[in-house]
């Protein structure tokens, strides 16, 4: 599957911007599937902390990259990378940018406000 098809429309899906990223949610049953796109250039620290206002992101991150290369820091300073394709299982409290010039492309599952109980996320 080519990026731009990657990127072409979702049915029934909500679409938002939030710093640059555009994120599309379709609901599934009591969970939620997203397809994340992070700009080249993106961090979540330059781009998100000014507006989600914590330190560090504290969304747990559970999908398939599917294009693209991200690389994570928690605050004990443990950097993961992620490179397309490729599972993605991503802690609550980090950093997160993308690396290169190709647009990291995410596809998420998720349990809004249970995601991190469910998936075994803590760390």
């Amino acid at each position: 599957m080519s990026p731009d098809q990657l990127l072409a429309p979702l049915k029934d899906a909500d679409r938002r911007e939030m710093g640059g990223v555009i994120i599309d949610t379709v609901r599934t049953g009591n969970s939620r599937v997203k397809r994340i796109v992070y700009p080249a250039g993106f961090r979540w620290s330059k781009n998100l902390k000014p507006l989600i206002g914590t330190e560090l992101c504290q969304h747990a991150h559970v999908g398939f990259l599917a294009s693209g290369h991200l690389n994570i820091q928690y605050a004990d300073g443990v950097v993961e990378e992620f490179i397309a394709p490729q599972v993605v299982a991503i802690a609550p409290g980090h950093d997160g940018w993308v690396v290169g010039d190709v647009p990291a492309i995410l596809i998420q599952f998720d349990f809004e406000g249970e995601t991190v109980s469910r998936m075994g996320l803590q760390r």
